[in-house]
């Protein structure tokens, strides 16, 4: 038995890794699809305010980062359509407001424990409880019910705005639904990968599957796979190496992303040659039409 499967901790560590490699990358499709991939890192630092805010009333900060990570995304959706605000901005008073609120807060929490925050910063193996796995189980099912259940909705919502209204689709409730989505899926993986760093695995495996598929629903499920193969392997790399698991899994997808580019250089390359090869005889199949504009998949 592999020695890492010997500590309690990485038992509940491991599943828990899993289970935010595979719900982070299914929202952050539709986040990238709609070109809103910082969304992500901006509740990161509201859930930041949610946790001093745990830490300053002596709750669970997991409950508090849960709330104030919702109440934020919504804020940020209001501010985004009735301020008439561009997308960029919205992002940028949400990131400067999380960061300072949970500043303050920590700087009037007395006695505050550095250590245990920053095992929400940046995650931490050790700190992955019996009652974090239930939590983190829970909400993942949630995310993956209601992305299940809205899920051709969002996916003309992020194609199209335009479209989906045209076609009578609540637009405002649809992206509000993405946002709180997002803000659940932040809380899921702040324990594991920290909430400064979770966006990472929102964005990374999403934009490596989209190297190699042109397929919305194809991207999500090899994006799913990168993520969890990160997840296990930065957090494996993590205990052998002692170093802050959130790190060791950002930089795990990071070079996934760059072994994706290379392949789909590779591959499209590949597509081109064929259909030149073609041109003077059978027109190419559809399997080996040329590479099209990623911002546009199809499902």
């Amino acid at each position: 038995m592999p020695e890492l499967l010997q500590y309690d901790f990485m038992l509940r560590a491991l599943p828990a890794a899993a289970l935010v490699g595979l719900v982070a990358p299914v929202i952050g499709t539709f986040l990238v699809q709609r070109r809103l991939a910082l969304l992500g890192d901006g509740i990161g630092h509201v859930a930041l305010t949610g946790v001093a805010l745990g830490f300053l009333t002596g709750t669970s900060p997991v409950l508090t980062a849960l709330v104030i990570s919702a109440v934020g995304a919504v804020v940020i959706e209001l501010i985004r359509v009735r301020a008439r605000a561009s997308g960029d901005v919205a992002l940028a008073l949400l990131f400067y407001g999380g960061i300072a609120g949970g500043v303050l807060l920590i700087g009037l929490t007395p006695g505050s424990n550095n250590a245990t925050l920053t095992s929400f910063l940046f995650g931490s193996v050790s700190s992955v409880g019996p009652e974090d796995v239930y939590v983190v189980t829970a909400l993942a099912a949630l995310v993956l019910l209601v992305i299940g259940y809205f899920g051709r909705e969002l996916f003309v919502l992020c194609q199209d705005e335009e479209v989906a209204r045209a076609h009578g689709l609540p637009v405002r409730l649809l992206s509000l639904i993405i946002a709180v989505t997002a803000a659940v899926t932040v809380v899921i993986a702040m324990r594991v990968v920290g909430v400064l760093m979770v966006s990472a695995l929102m964005v990374v495996p999403v934009a490596s599957a989209q190297q190699l598929t042109r397929s919305f629903r194809v991207t999500m499920g090899l994006a799913m796979a990168i993520g969890v193969t990160a997840s296990l392997g930065g957090l494996s790399t993590a205990f052998y190496v002692d170093v802050a698991p959130g790190a060791a899994i950002v930089l795990l997808s990071l070079t996934v992303f760059t072994g994706a580019v290379g392949a789909g250089y590779l591959l499209r390359h590949g597509r081109d040659r064929t259909g030149t090869a073609r041109s003077d005889g059978e027109p190419p199949s559809v399997g080996t039409m040329p590479q099209t504009d990623r911002g546009s998949v199809s499902t």
